[in-house]
């Protein structure tokens, strides 16, 4: 059987727009798109999502936004920023949720990120850990807005 699938895009959901851009480029990412065309949303003013957008992805008809594309090295995926206003939001998930909680990116070197990380004004849950038996480091930061970013260092060797 053929696959079905390949990775398309991560959508998260923000509350200021520029801010998230901001943040996501300390981590190495880069605007792809300034907006998300099929959505009919762009990074400046706020725009309505067209009828069926809203229908397909279950929100309320008229609801409005600005979102980007960002992309990390031109791979998939790719990550959507979208600032959604008008509507009542909840928190992002946590670890101890069910869902999507975090996501994760791979350090070549996570001690010389954490320090970059933290000089910039990052946010993380603890200092970067060892993990079992010396297999990886692990840290984790939040963005502006408490989505969960999982870095990591694994050491194959």
């Amino acid at each position: 059987m053929a696959q079905r699938f390949g990775w398309g895009h991560i959508n998260v959901n923000v509350s200021n727009l520029d801010a998230s851009i901001a943040f996501y480029e300390l981590l190495g990412f880069s605007v792809f798109i300034p907006g998300i065309p099929y959505l009919g949303l762009t990074r400046g003013e706020d725009s309505a999502l067209p009828d069926e957008a809203a229908t397909a992805l279950g929100v309320p008809m008229g609801t409005q936004g600005r979102a980007c594309i960002m992309q990390l090295d031109n791979g998939f995926p790719k990550i959507d920023l979208t600032e959604l206003t008008g509507l009542e939001q909840r928190a992002p998930l946590q670890n101890r949720d069910r869902g999507l909680v975090r996501l994760c990116l791979v350090s070549q070197d996570l001690a010389a990120d954490y320090d970059y990380l933290t000089d910039q004004g990052v946010e993380f849950l603890s200092p970067p850990q060892t993990c079992h038996q010396r297999m990886a480091e692990i840290v984790t930061c939040v963005d502006p807005d408490g989505t969960l970013i999982e870095l990591l260092q694994v050491h194959l060797d």
